[in-house]
């Protein structure tokens, strides 16, 4: 499930956006101003942010420079009031990677997220290879092998989002946030238990592995 910041300092676009992106299957989080998005950025996982221009604090052009200085391939959205090619340009020269004008189409919003998402080589098709095998979100199942596992629920959800970023490591506390909800009060040892079941039911598999970075956190590492 992918998670995208809106960064916008009205409460009504924040709203609009949310639903349009909950009700295709994101997980949309939200941020009043650019310094309010740094601080999300620096806790949590985020796949791409959809940013507004004119906001206090730190404004749309400041926060993707400063998105760039730690994260040159990061997706960004910019979605603005503002129509003239002069703000486009200053945006792109920025650092942006898209840039959409106010109001928005929900529709027209949702192609451009895509776009971005596939863009940027995130799986946005519910299904992941791995040389032969095949992760698919829709049922739960790991093919490959010459058989077909349907995983628990959330054992799917932790192997998918380790293997949608593959070297990338993920702190026991971000995979909980994301995979249990920043709400849940289960203990993120949880996170080691279902690492180990996941191991343990895929050991032997050559195509990919699950590495613990002592200290840090997991992730995925694909042999293929």
């Amino acid at each position: 499930m992918f998670r995208i910041l809106i960064v916008d300092d009205d409460k009504n676009i924040r709203y609009v956006m949310k639903e349009i992106l909950e009700s295709n299957g994101y997980v949309a989080i939200t941020a009043a101003d650019g310094a309010e998005a740094l601080d999300i950025l620096e806790r949590e996982h985020i796949d791409l942010a959809v940013v507004d221009i004119m906001m206090p604090k730190v404004n749309g052009y400041e926060l993707t420079r400063e998105i760039r200085s730690f994260s040159p391939d990061f997706p960004i959205l910019m979605v603005s009031a503002k129509q003239l090619p002069e703000d486009r340009k200053r945006g792109f020269l920025a650092g942006i990677d898209d840039y959409m004008s106010k109001p928005i189409d929900a529709d027209e919003f949702l192609l451009h997220v895509k776009a971005l998402l596939r863009r940027f080589k995130i799986v946005n098709e519910r299904k992941i290879k791995v040389g032969e095998v095949v992760l698919d979100y829709d049922s739960y199942t790991v093919t490959g092998h010459g058989e077909v596992q349907e995983l628990p629920q959330k054992e799917f959800q932790l192997l998918y989002k380790l293997l949608s970023y593959p070297g990338k490591i993920f702190t026991r506390i971000q995979l909980m946030d994301e995979i249990w909800g920043v709400e849940c009060e289960t203990n993120p040892e949880t996170v080691t238990v279902h690492i180990g079941r996941l191991r343990k039911r895929f050991e032997g598999w050559e195509e990919f592995e699950i590495e613990n970075i002592r200290g840090l956190g997991y992730k995925a590492v694909k042999r293929v």
